[in-house]
């Protein structure tokens, strides 16, 4: 990647999970920020997001879960990315998740989880800060 490239991230939706305002309003404001952002849509499998990462050659991927189902969904979608053979890209989201599933999350890889009330802009910096570096390492 060349240092001067826009981090490209794809914003996703797993599950059945149908509430996306938050998805829409964080892809939004990754796009303001100057990321490129590819938002797939609601009810997204962990293996059509992982297809549409690699296609889109993204650098992130952070999903919106609100529907409880974050230990069976962010697992999936790592596993999914690893068997697409981009376990590099760095995978974040948010939503409802307790902070103890939080600290396990984070224990398998998931580089962040914002809760809800995480303002804006600390999303985009963490993005501009924490994932060209990840990738660099």
């Amino acid at each position: 990647m060349q240092p001067d490239a826009k981090i490209r991230v794809l914003v996703a939706k797993p599950g059945l999970d149908g509430h996306d305002r938050g998805a829409k309003v964080v892809a939004r404001a990754l796009r303001d920020g100057g990321i490129e952002v590819i938002y797939t849509g609601l009810h997204q499998t962990p293996e059509m997001i992982a297809r549409a990462a690699v296609d889109e050659d993204v650098d992130a991927v952070g999903l919106s879960i609100m529907s409880g189902s974050h230990n069976t969904l962010f697992p999936a979608v790592m596993n999914a990315l690893k068997d697409a053979g981009a376990a590099d890209i760095v995978v974040f989201g948010g939503g409802i998740v307790p902070e103890a599933d939080v600290q396990r999350l984070k224990a398998m890889g998931v580089a962040e989880v914002f809760g809800p009330g995480t303002a804006l802009p600390d999303i985009v910096a963490w993005v501009k800060n924490h994932v060209r570096p990840m990738l660099a390492s």
